[in-house]
């Protein structure tokens, strides 16, 4: 096989056909434009806004917690209005928010102009999510898995170019990035607008075994979905830990280098790209996906348990404990991700399959929101803490089992045997 046939094959295994690969390419320049101003937000206040630490840290708070809304926004516009108008709508939204932080230094003005962007910013996650769905139909977890593995790419890319700008160490290059990831969306809003508008959720859905029936058509009035949202809260501990606690806890915790917190977070980012899409197919049902749950939660065990240890000696032990951590909770973080794309769609009505997602999306929100300040609390009480944290979260994963239990047990046999006809037998 030739290398054009080999690439023409690859393509060809991407679920969503012509526009799938179309979002897929969306998500990568969008995510190399995030990487090149998320790591430098703070920054940008400090050094060209001239906030202070409290003004800086006061500002994100409260951005953060107005984004909590983006998602269920974004889920109930999307059931409304056609969803490839939508997302390019939250796109040129937040390329609007994010230029119109270039027109002031006013401490007011860029808390609103910040809390605007992060609307749609947390809404996007909700949307390609939605997008997936209908365009994918029963292979919406392996197009999630693939469109993970390049996020994690386009994050790389915009890293990358962020560090080679700030190394200039020109007050210019702030803005520079900012509008380098404010061109990447009138890009990406462009090309949205090719991509036809994707099937009706009844009929993408109806083509998997695991749609509800009966459902509350309202997720505000569904408590099993609400109870599973809650616990889904918690399951995405694992992106706040590694992002945040790991780099906190080397530093004020253990023996091990400063250095390594970067090349830890390498370590994490390739873990997903080369395992995300391979792993995806054991949570291609809603079944499989909640047997997930199971491996998942001795997961989370292994990677606080090895925190807790990295405090606990020298320089090598600290390392690989460390290490060790990280290879654990980035497994836990593939797993979940596999698990949580396949169950919240399968617990969704078509008719409301926004709403839910969008719902759903208050999970995730929440904890970017509130999860620093838990892991923060955690690293004061000391490394014990770290096990008992775990022990919450083997909790969390053990309620979430149960909670869904019903919603994707299989239906009991018939009495008759009646052999079953899969649609592919037709």
């Amino acid at each position: 096989m030739n290398r054009t046939t080999w690439h023409r094959a690859a393509l060809d295994r991407v679920p969503g056909g012509r526009d799938g690969r179309r979002m897929l390419l969306v998500s990568v320049i969008d995510k190399t434009g995030t990487g090149l101003w998320a790591g430098c937000t703070a920054l940008y206040f400090t050094y060209v806004s001239g906030l202070g630490l409290g003004q800086v840290g006061l500002l994100m708070t409260v951005a953060g917690g107005v984004g909590i809304a983006g998602a269920p926004l974004a889920g109930r516009l999307a059931d409304r209005f056609p969803l490839v108008h939508v997302i390019v709508g939250a796109q040129l939204m937040r390329g609007v928010a994010l230029l119109a932080l270039l027109t002031t230094d006013n401490f007011l003005l860029l808390t609103l102009y910040s809390a605007l962007g992060a609307l749609p910013d947390r809404a996007g996650s909700v949307l390609i999510k939605l997008y997936a769905a209908r365009i994918a139909g029963p292979d919406r977890v392996r197009y999630q898995a693939i469109q993970r593995t390049t996020v994690n790419i386009g994050w790389s890319i915009g890293g990358l170019g962020a560090a080679a700008a700030l190394a200039t160490g020109s007050p210019r290059a702030y803005g520079v990035l900012l509008v380098g990831n404010v061109l990447t969306y009138l890009v990406i809003a462009a090309l949205t607008l090719r991509c036809t508008e994707p099937p009706a959720p009844s009929r993408t859905v109806a083509t998997s075994d695991d749609t509800p029936k009966d459902r509350p058509t309202s997720p505000w009035r569904d408590r099993t979905f609400l109870a599973y949202t809650a616990t889904e809260a918690a399951l995405f501990l694992d992106d706040t830990i590694l992002q945040v606690a790991v780099p906190l806890w080397i530093v004020h915790a253990t023996a091990a280098p400063v250095g390594l917190a970067p090349l830890l977070l390498v370590l994490n980012t390739v873990l997903v790209v080369l395992f995300q899409v391979p792993l995806s197919r054991f949570g291609a049902t809603a079944q499989a996906a909640r047997s997930l749950l199971v491996p998942l939660s001795g997961l989370f065990v292994v990677g606080t348990l090895a925190l807790a240890a990295s405090a606990a000696g020298g320089r090598t032990l600290a390392i690989t404990a460390l290490a060790v951590a990280v290879i654990a909770l980035t497994f836990a973080e593939i797993i979940h991700a596999t698990a949580s794309w396949e169950l919240s769609v399968a617990l969704a009505p078509a008719e409301a399959q926004g709403a839910y997602l969008g719902v759903h999306g208050l999970a995730q929100s929440t904890q970017r929101f509130a999860g620093p300040l838990l892991v923060t609390g955690v690293m004061s009480a000391g490394p014990l803490a770290w096990p008992l944290l775990g022990i919450a979260l083997v909790g969390a994963g053990a309620a979430q089992h149960r909670v869904i239990r019903d919603r994707v047990t299989p239906p009991a046999q018939p009495s008759l045997s009646v052999p079953t006809v899969t649609v592919s037998e037709y």
